[in-house]
């Protein structure tokens, strides 16, 4: 690796973060790319003059932030970053996409049921009344990242399996004429199931961000309720905060 990483010894910054700090930017910024191979402990302690635990720590703080992952036979291998999703009324698909992360789509559910007593008061309806309902599992360069489930009026747009492997639902819905206009959202974590876990790749009680939006049109009217989760490992909200005068 040609990335001129270098530590200093009279800052009082600890050795193992002066590196972490580095290698986290090569990342960031491209000059790592996702699948490059960083070299084994012994060579880049040798080449850095760092001791096996320093270079053994800046690394594991990385696998722990989900930017580098220990594979067995291979090495340490740097994974695709973190999506970082501004909290706005945008979509999974298309923050993704507009992040080149490649997104793409697993639908396990497509079909009508009788409304949940949480998905019917989100949209207005009274429980039991049908619902449009749809499950799927968003990937990023074939990774999963997040488990979507979402309720929609019925008849409000023709959602076939095929349309939404293909793109987005708020894609679709503003196709179809659906002016997005607001949202109320809540986010949490709770630990993973063990039926979550499988389906995002993670251990059963491992930490997940939990999402639930309700999206309404131009006239007020409520057109989706979603409840998602996400992996925490390569997915984040970001926020701006200011200060009130």
């Amino acid at each position: 690796m040609a990335l001129g990483l270098g530590v200093d010894r009279g800052s009082p910054v600890p050795l193992y973060f002066q590196l972490s700090q580095q290698l986290e930017a090569a990342i960031e910024r491209g000059a790592l790319t996702p699948g490059s191979l960083l070299g084994n402990e012994i060579e880049l302690a040798a080449r850095l003059g760092l001791s096996r635990p320093t270079i053994r720590q800046a690394i594991q703080s990385l696998v722990d932030k989900g930017l580098l992952v220990r594979r067995r036979g291979v090495g340490t291998q740097v994974v695709h970053s973190q999506v970082k999703r501004p909290l706005e009324l945008s979509s999974l698909y298309d923050d993704l996409a507009a992040a080149g992360q490649r997104p793409g789509t697993t639908v396990l559910v497509n079909d009508v049921v009788p409304a949940p007593a949480e998905a019917a008061a989100a949209l207005g309806l009274g429980e039991g009344s049908e619902v449009h309902h749809v499950e799927r599992l968003r990937l990023a360069h074939g990774e999963p990242i997040a488990y979507l489930c979402n309720y929609l009026p019925p008849g409000l747009l023709d959602l076939g399996t095929r349309q939404l492997e293909a793109t987005g639902l708020y894609r679709l819905m503003r196709g179809a004429g659906i002016t997005l206009h607001s949202a109320r959202q809540s986010i949490g974590a709770r630990a993973a199931t063990a039926a979550e876990a499988e389906r995002l790749g993670e251990d059963p009680g491992a930490p997940l961000l939990t999402m639930r939006r309700a999206t309404y049109d131009d006239t007020g009217r409520a057109v989706e309720y979603g409840t998602h989760t996400y992996r925490p490992s390569r997915y984040s909200f970001e926020f701006q905060l200011l200060v009130r005068p």
